[in-house]
């Protein structure tokens, strides 16, 4: 355990503000942390098989010090849990529990628990308080944050949900620790993204930093969180329901989430790996289209590199559609406006912006050469 400071980011949105705090031993000061936003000593957890087997006890035990009582409910894990049957049976639990509109429903897992439950707080008795504490390094610097909330459909990720933002966000940065490696450099993809979209200083610290901080430097796990979170709630403050600015957090995500589609939400493609995919391929394409230098997708591509992450399709395990398939599936994205497919693209590392102005012929030869390189 490190035993460096909480760090609070405020994500100031009137009467929907809230705090996000960042640090080790979260989970055993969990009681403390949540039971000003209680009006009466009981939370209800939503939470998955691996994360409760790991952290349950530590959330329940820090609940308990301030006299908190919890009742849980274990879902499997997954992207597969992203679901309609899954939020009808957090629905179902959450109406059998009497859970009333002044309580409190915790998500406690990674962005798939995050969406989910939030989701399902929206809209239980049309709309309840939620608190997220993201246990993967992907939800506690991207989906924790933010209140986009929502589930899965067979048309394509995230297309049914609301805007719900969370009550508090507390990211245990301990946790970290046991994730999986392969986790862990999923959920780094969303970290270099901010760097790419908007902070080319941020971008140069992670790649003197990254390294160390994926072979478990707490403290630079801390300040890597931190950072990406101020950025995304800067964001957020400014256009909190994506009508603007807010569209460049989702960098990579337009061919992230065909990928996805594409291998059926398995563990062929974890979400962030898409994401590194997707921030190679964006930055591919903008060289390609004379926007920015081809230092800059090379030095991305070398930064994923570093860090071991996933960055071609070549990385992805299992056959892929062909070109023309992967636009169809990137037609469901919901950056589709007026039928016209909007993409973020960059001038530079820490330079994005939005964009429909691009050749669909130059997003189909670039999705050929990178599946030709397979």
């Amino acid at each position: 355990m490190t035993s460096s400071p909480i760090d609070t980011v405020h994500v100031d949105l009137g009467d929907r503000a809230y705090d996000v705090e960042i640090g080790a031993g979260l989970l055993a000061m969990a009681g403390a942390r949540i039971a000003p936003l209680l009006a009466r000593p009981k939370v209800w957890i939503v939470t998955e098989e691996t994360v409760a087997t790991l952290h349950l006890g530590t959330l329940r035990a820090g609940l308990g010090a301030a006299d908190i009582a919890s009742e849980v409910l274990i879902l499997p894990p997954g992207e597969a849990t992203k679901s309609w049957p899954h939020l009808q049976r957090v629905a179902d639990w959450l109406l059998s529990e009497r859970v009333e509109r002044a309580d409190i429903v915790v998500a406690f897992g990674g962005g798939v628990i995050g969406d989910l439950v939030g989701f399902a707080a929206a809209i239980h008795r049309r709309g309840i308080r939620f608190v997220q504490i993201p246990t993967s390094l992907l939800a506690q610097v991207d989906s924790s944050v933010g209140g986009k909330t929502g589930i899965n459909a067979a048309q394509g990720k995230n297309l049914i949900g609301a805007f719900h933002q969370p009550s508090r966000v507390l990211a245990d940065v301990d946790v970290l620790g046991t994730l999986k490696p392969r986790d862990f450099l999923a959920g780094y993809g969303e970290v270099a993204k901010y760097g790419m979209l908007g902070d080319a200083d941020f971008f140069a610290w992670l790649e003197v930093n990254g390294p160390a901080m994926a072979a478990g430097d707490d403290a630079l796990r801390q300040e890597a969180v931190r950072r990406s979170v101020q950025m995304k709630a800067d964001i957020v403050m400014r256009d909190e329901t994506e009508q603007g600015c807010r569209a460049l957090l989702n960098l990579g995500h337009t061919f992230c989430h065909a990928l996805e589609a594409a291998t059926g939400y398995s563990d062929r493609l974890l979400h962030g790996e898409g994401v590194a995919i997707g921030c190679a391929l964006a930055f591919e394409l903008s060289s390609r289209l004379g926007l920015c230098a081809q230092e800059d997708p090379s030095r991305v591509r070398a930064h994923l590199a570093a860090i071991g992450t996933k960055r071609d399709l070549s990385d992805i395990p299992g056959d892929l559609p062909d070109a023309r398939a992967l636009l169809s599936l990137m037609g469901q994205d919901k950056k589709v406006v007026a039928g016209q497919l909007r993409f973020i693209l960059a001038r530079g590392i820490g330079d994005a912006f939005v964009t429909a102005d691009v050749p669909t012929k130059a997003v189909e030869t670039l999705l050929q050469d990178a599946l030709a390189a397979r």
